[in-house]
């Protein structure tokens, strides 16, 4: 994708500066896809990987500032020492886990996990340069359909599939863990051939070849390169069991019961894994947010039926934190007819002439300060929306309005109906450079009586949510759900995913 300098900080710290080639800088779906990929990678926790400190996707050349990991990668400390063994392979395996744990957490699938990508430096292993991965995968300019971005010999198998973008979920990180982690033990891939084809050919038909892996990870290594994605275990249930030792219970148990939310002890037995030594260092293992002891969402776009059952490997809920990638009917649901309101294609998508919120969302009730992050893909002249505080009954709340031209807070006092029911707080006609059917990642961060809005990690506006009405806030808790605006024209479109809601 480009070059990778080292740089200096004016304080004297040391960074490194990822330079985009000019063949895609000159392509607005690659930097439109850059942009949102790294809004994604400021999500991850530092901990896992090298943490993203300056990005200017817009620049004519576009880049990108990390963190200097200064310590080699596993590929050259296989290379230099031999396979791993011992306490400094299983310290791998749980440090890669735990990183693959918190990287999916925030909706992110890797899509290149290979030797190389990690780095071992004093603290957990590093995984790094992930997401981005995906923003040249999308440019289709640059990618052919039957193309894909990696190294094949960590590529699962539906990844050497045709629709391998709308199909990719997080366990084909899963399958590159597996491959990484019989590389450590063995000092080769499991599916090795002779070319990059035939390597595809072995890992679509062939067992993996796992002679030389200690036993006591054999098993997991196994499961983990299963050619099925729904027979790999998640991030946090690989995790699980290389910390408990359960790996035969966990084998039998996966081939008895389907997926279902992990009990909160999963996350306990993960944060206990610490001071862990990798190759010749102490590593931390933990997770790195509250409320992460369900599995891993899903985040790939995928078509849905509006009558498809909630699926909970897909959406999570807690009293401090939820998450759905919106793919697919789960902690939202279809609501009005398809004409005129929120159903599900690739995303929440909601359509209206005039002004729409998705009545069934979640039930929950937030209190107090919140961040609020959604994905939204709209037009020129649509608008898309962002509620909270809003009331049982959805009469009364605000709303954060992201239009192409403007943005603004307003107060809902009544059913949207009404236009007189609307009031402005605030507002801005500061242009957001919105691009036609662009996808932009909206933010809204509530603390106090203050809403601070933002798109694509940049704040547009911040509004006191307690001007022009009679004194203080009108409401300090609520649900939150989405919907869109247009022009009273013809209708529009504005599609949803990803959606977190974390209270503070």
């Amino acid at each position: 994708m480009g070059a990778v300098f080292l740089g200096r900080e004016p304080a004297g710290r040391l960074v490194a500066v990822k330079i985009i080639k000019a063949e895609y800088a000159r392509d607005e779906g690659f930097r439109a896809r850059f942009r949102s990929e790294v809004n994604r990678a400021r999500e991850v926790p530092a901990f896992c990987t090298a943490e993203v400190l300056d990005a200017d996707p817009d620049h004519r050349t576009p880049y990108l500032v990390i963190e200097y990991v200064d310590g080699p990668s596993l590929a050259e400390l296989v290379r230099e020492q031999g396979p791993l063994r011992g306490g400094s392979l299983h310290s791998i395996a749980v440090g890669v886990a735990t990183a693959l744990t918190a990287i999916h957490s925030t909706g992110v699938v890797h899509r290149d996990l290979k030797p190389g990508n990690v780095l071992l430096a004093a603290g957990s292993p590093k995984v790094i340069d992930f997401g981005i991965a995906k923003a040249l995968e999308a440019t289709t300019h640059h990618t052919r359909t039957q193309d894909t971005v990696g190294t094949v010999s960590y590529m699962a198998p539906e990844r050497l599939a045709a629709d391998a973008n709308r199909t990719l979920t997080p366990a084909a990180d899963i399958f590159a863990w597996g491959a990484v982690i019989a590389f450590a033990a063995t000092g080769r891939t499991p599916f090795a051939a002779d070319s990059p084809a035939a390597t595809a050919g072995r890992i679509l038909t062939q067992p993996p070849q796992l002679d030389g892996v200690p036993a006591e990870l054999a098993g997991i290594i196994g499961r983990a390169l299963a050619k099925d994605p729904e027979q790999r275990p998640t991030a946090q249930e690989l995790l699980f069991e290389l910390v408990s030792g359960t790996g035969t219970t966990a084998a039998v148990a996966a081939k008895v019961r389907p997926r279902r939310r992990r009990r909160p002890a999963v996350a306990a037995a993960a944060a206990a894994v610490v001071l862990l030594t990798v190759a010749g260092v102490w590593a931390g293992a933990r997770l790195g947010a509250e409320g992460q002891d369900q599995p891993a969402a899903a985040v790939a776009p995928r078509a849905s039926s509006s009558a498809a059952a909630p699926d909970p490997a897909l959406a999570r809920q807690s009293k401090k934190e939820l998450f759905d990638p919106l793919t697919s009917s789960s902690l939202w649901a279809p609501s009005g007819p398809a004409e005129e309101g929120c159903d599900f294609d690739g995303g929440l998508v909601v359509r209206t002439e005039f002004m729409i919120d998705c009545a069934n969302g979640p039930d929950q009730i937030f209190a107090g300060d919140l961040k609020i992050r959604v994905e939204a893909q709209l037009s020129l002249r649509s608008c898309a929306i962002v509620y909270f505080r809003l009331s049982e009954d959805g009469s009364n709340g605000y709303f954060a309005e992201f239009c192409a031209r403007e943005v603004a807070v307003a107060f809902l006092n009544g059913f949207l109906e009404d236009t007189d029911n609307r009031s402005v707080v605030d507002g801005t006609m500061k242009p957001l450079d919105i691009e036609e059917d662009g996808s932009h990642l909206l933010g809204v961060d509530v603390v106090k009586s203050t809403a601070k809005l933002s798109v694509d990690g940049k704040t547009v506006l911040t509004s006191d949510l307690s001007r022009g009405k009679p004194a203080g806030a009108r409401h300090t808790k609520g649900k939150v759900t989405f919907g869109a605006s247009g022009g009273g024209g013809p209708a529009i479109k504005v599609t949803f995913r990803d959606a977190r809601i974390t209270v503070k």
